[in-house]
């Protein structure tokens, strides 16, 4: 690559050719070949030197130049130069101004000339993948069409014509294998700049892939009629879709399904025979729920918003239908609805429900010294704790069949008895663990709860303040049985989900919970005084707000 022998008009021919060829801007080009002189023209004269090419864009002359700052005080006399001598150069020349020297062209030898291709491929490709990031950051959610061109460890490298996409090997269908030349269809999930790699990721896993297809197969969807509200897939086995239709004469499902159903076989064909059930969705979640588990048949739907689990009976011989093999049917259910489904049998439901039920029964036979026949009434009406009969307003309670107000007013007093009773108890074992007051003044710390987080060595704001969220959660679960913190971590995680599902704590407050215990950390930091003006009546102010709460509850 000699500049001497290269014609003025081949450059500009050059740069045009890989304008076209690259498709990029013919300016980048040639800016390319600016530096590339400009680096063998510092290789010649000296690196320390400010040495600038400039080809002229239309005659495709290069200039060599060499420039130096005027300015007052030099520090590299290499690139700058001082007003006076400068001045005795070029007349009218100031601080911040360049002196600028033309030099002879360059004869560019063997290594030079190689160095300056080497400048001008990496200028040229990095303008490439400017251009195609440009192109393709907006058509992320775009379904696209290429050719395979190479397929490596299974991460294929599709050629979309002006860009080149990859698809990772997790991202492609399981036993799908592709060779090169083959043609393949994905889904842009991501366009990210990177100086080196690929830059634009296609699946075919990914679950909006499926919900593109249909789009291009159905046209209701396309025009906004049917909706796909959500996708939850197992690459290559198993699909669910949940469809709404917002015309009344059109059915959804059918739509999606078409004449013969040519429309979904379409979709199940691109997807190497991947089996996909269309469901209405349904804004009531137990309908969902119910729809989303099909072809099973559901008895009945419980829903514990609170933990954002949902409970689900089905008879005896449509278990292992619901939970699908390998808990695929009950997997994709879960996702396509964003609940935690669990389900049971009708015979194991029934069982479970007498089980709390004489449990319950039991509990206010010892707690209000009554018999069977009124525990069994009230555990009927829905009471499950001692709580809701100490604090129910009188008229309720003598509403029940076989009770009157004399009864009902006696039930609450028995009721609110064996309460403070516990509450001594619990009281007197809470000193006797060590647990300070502080934690006392903490809300939504009963305090029977204070007794176990004393038992589990939790005594102070700071040893609170140390849990998660979880650990507080299972310390105040009644399934926890006499497994300790540090014992949590060797249960299994479903052992663990189990016990905090049966965690009267939500999530949220033993969160909130600990963020209380924290706060004097920060207020420690702040250094704010601990023994300012009205400490005490803030001390003593929760235990008479609780009591006032609790004197108005019954009422509210």
């Amino acid at each position: 690559m000699d500049t001497s022998a290269l014609a003025r008009t081949e450059l500009l021919q050059v740069a045009d050719a890989v304008a076209r060829e690259k498709s990029i801007e013919r300016d980048e080009v040639l800016e390319a070949m600016e530096q590339a002189i400009s680096k063998a023209g510092r290789a010649k004269y000296g690196h320390e030197h400010d040495i600038r090419a400039e080809i002229d864009r239309k005659s495709g002359e290069v200039r060599l130049r060499r420039y130096r700052e005027v300015t007052d005080e030099v520090e590299n006399e290499f690139t700058q130069i001082l007003t006076k001598d400068a001045q005795a150069r070029q007349d009218g020349v100031g601080p911040g101004d360049f002196i600028i020297e033309e030099l002879p062209p360059i004869d560019l030898g063997r290594i030079a000339a190689q160095t300056a291709k080497q400048v001008i491929v990496q200028k040229v490709r990095e303008a490439e993948r400017k251009r195609q990031y440009d192109e393709y950051q907006d058509r992320v959610g775009e379904v696209v069409n290429g050719i395979v061109k190479r397929n490596e460890f299974g991460n294929v490298t599709i050629d979309l014509g002006r860009a080149e996409a990859l698809m990772r090997r997790d991202e492609t269908l399981p036993r799908e294998s592709f060779r090169t030349g083959d043609r393949v269809r994905g889904y842009i999930y991501d366009v990210r700049e990177e100086q080196r790699g690929p830059q634009i990721f296609v699946s075919r896993s990914h679950p909006q892939f499926m919900a593109k297809l249909f789009a291009q197969e159905v046209p209701e969807i396309y025009d906004g009629i049917i909706e796909l509200k959500a996708v939850a897939r197992d690459p290559g086995s198993r699909a669910k879709i949940a469809v709404i239709s917002y015309d009344s004469s059109i059915d959804p499902v059918g739509a999606c399904v078409g004449m013969r159903g040519s429309r979904v076989q379409a979709v199940v064909s691109e997807l190497q025979g991947e089996k996909i059930d269309i469901i209405p969705w349904s804004e009531d979640t137990a309908t969902f729920v119910v729809n989303a588990l099909a072809p099973a048949e559901v008895s009945k739907v419980v829903l514990d918003e609170d933990q954002g689990r949902i409970e689900v009976v089905v008879p005896d011989d449509q278990l292992s239908l619901a939970i699908g093999r390998r808990g695929q049917n009950v997997r994709l259910a879960s996702i396509l609805t964003g609940w935690d489904i669990d389900i049971m049998t009708e015979e194991t439901e029934s069982r479970r429900r007498q089980d709390e039920f004489r449990a319950r029964s039991q509990m206010f036979i010892d707690a209000l010294d009554v018999d069977d026949v009124i525990a069994h009434l009230l555990v009927a009406e829905g009471f499950t704790a001692l709580e809701q009969v100490a604090f129910v307003p009188v008229e309720e309670l003598a509403q029940i069949e076989g009770f009157d107000e004399e009864v009902a007013e006696e039930l609450r007093a028995r009721a609110r008895s064996y309460l403070e009773e516990m509450d001594r108890v619990n009281e007197e074992r809470r000193r006797e663990l060590g647990v300070t007051d502080e934690l006392t003044e903490l809300e939504g710390l009963s305090p029977s709860l204070l007794v176990t987080l004393g038992e589990l060595g939790v005594l102070t704001l700071d040893d609170l303040a140390d849990l998660s969220a979880d650990e507080l959660r299972f310390a105040s679960s009644s399934l926890r049985g006499e497994t300790t913190l540090e014992g949590m971590n060797s249960l299994s995680e479903k052992e663990v989900e189990e016990v905090l599902a049966g965690s009267p704590m939500t999530q949220d407050q033993a969160n909130g919970i600990i963020m209380a215990a924290r706060a004097h950390w920060f207020e420690d930091e702040e250094g704010a005084p601990e023994d300012a003006p009205g400490a005490a009546e803030a001390e003593s102010q929760p235990e008479s707000q609780a009591e006032s709460q609790a004197e108005n509850q019954p009422e509210s």
